[in-house]
């Protein structure tokens, strides 16, 4: 099956070719990366900026509340406009925001580049219901999870990328081969993705307003949305200071900083299983398993204070892949029972349940640069921990009002 440049998707069709489903896995991707470049090399761009490590910690917040913002204001939006068109305008404008990054003469313009990023990398939630949507029901679960893992591999390998580029040809490099690589997509898209229906006719304060009744109406929404933030913020508080520490407490570049990505790479491994797993043991199980495997890999970094430098390094590398697939997992189930609750409104559901999600991603960051000030590396673990040790304690409280 073919789809020429313009046509209407069919509402029933077969398997979607699988190129396009490639081509929405590899925006996915491309989008959710441009969030997290930063992490892996925040030594690199203090050092080249003459900032110190808590002002460039404000790079990867400015981002992820970006992120955030754009979930909650724009996401609702494919509700309204056919997606193709908000996809290949986001691209265009994720890209010049991405060369204007690379491009900034100092620190406070790279702040401002950042927060424009973050906005419109949400290119990523957009690009996930399109699958749903082009994909017929007999498939929808496949292509979904394709996209989805391309998204989850974005996360985690643009880790790898940034910290390689930026060790061998600098953190501007890594910004520049981003943007052109979101000008490659968008021209793909244009050709290869066929426009979309809209579903509803909604103004926009009309879809704002019903975000609120949403949020008020679905406790286990509410529920979601704080058990993933807080998984979030211990994540974010990791990544966005792990490269700092690398740094000053093992003399360490960012090239090996990124390569800790390969390891957190394993966590796009649990959404197939956990999707398996909820859908034979229920998602309350899954975020549980998920959120408590998070906490004890925190926890267990705790204990190279007492190993020597190298079993220091392989424990955070074994820590790394055990967190990363506890939250991947959590996701996947606080997907399934978000998105069980209101079918006619994923997409709104979807954007409460992400704006949650990095908003204890942007709190991480901060958090995470001021423990590692004030306290050292042991104090960033010691958030990350208590942070995972919360979302479990929220999955295994009573569910009031369940059903």
């Amino acid at each position: 099956m073919s789809l020429k440049r313009g046509t209407v998707a069919p509402a029933h069709a077969a398997d979607l070719p699988r190129p396009l489903v490639l081509l929405l896995a590899s925006g996915a991707g491309l989008a959710v990366a441009s969030i997290y470049y930063s992490q892996p090399m925040l030594a690199v761009l203090a050092g080249a900026l003459g900032a110190n490590a808590r002002d460039t910690g404000f790079v990867p917040t400015l981002t992820q509340l970006g992120y955030a913002l754009g979930i909650l204001l724009l996401a609702p939006l494919g509700d309204r406009f056919d997606r193709r068109q908000l996809i290949l305008v986001k691209t265009a404008l994720l890209a010049a925001a991405l060369l204007a990054t690379g491009l900034a003469p100092g620190l406070p313009s790279l702040l401002a580049a950042s927060l424009v990023v973050g906005l419109t990398a949400t290119l990523a939630q957009d690009i996930v219901p399109a699958a749903a949507t082009l994909a017929p029901e007999s498939s929808r679960g496949k292509t979904v999870g394709t996209v989805m893992t391309g998204l989850l591999l974005g996360i985690l390998l643009s880790r790898v990328a940034s910290g390689f580029i930026a060790e061998r040809w600098g953190w501007r490099m890594v910004y520049e081969l981003a943007a052109a690589s979101l000008v490659v997509f968008g021209l793909a898209a244009w050709r290869g993705l066929p426009r979309l229906p809209v579903t509803s006719h909604m103004s926009y304060a009309q879809l704002m307003g019903s975000l609120a009744k949403l949020w008020r109406q679905h406790a286990e929404l509410r529920r979601a949305a704080l058990a993933q933030g807080l998984l979030s913020m211990g994540f974010s508080a990791f990544w966005s200071t792990m490269a700092v520490m690398l740094h000053h407490q093992y003399h360490l570049g960012s090239e090996a900083a990124g390569y800790f990505g390969l390891a957190g790479a394993a966590g796009a491994l649990a959404a197939p299983l956990a999707g398996r797993l909820a859908d034979q043991r229920g998602p309350e199980l899954v975020t549980r398993l998920g959120a408590g495997l998070a906490m004890v890999s925190f926890a267990v970094m705790g204990l190279g204070m007492f190993l020597t430098r190298e079993a220091q390094i392989g424990l955070i590398l074994a820590a790394t892949v055990g967190f990363d697939f506890g939250i991947q997992a959590t996701l996947v189930a606080h997907q399934t029972v978000v998105y069980s609750l209101a079918p006619a409104a994923r997409s709104r559901l979807n954007a409460l349940l992400f704006t949650g999600m990095f908003i204890g991603m942007s709190a991480g960051a901060a958090l995470g640069s001021l423990a590692l000030a004030r306290w050292g590396w042991m104090g960033v673990v010691a958030l990350a921990t208590v942070a995972a040790g919360a979302s479990l304690a929220v999955r295994l409280s009573r569910r009031h009002g369940a059903r």
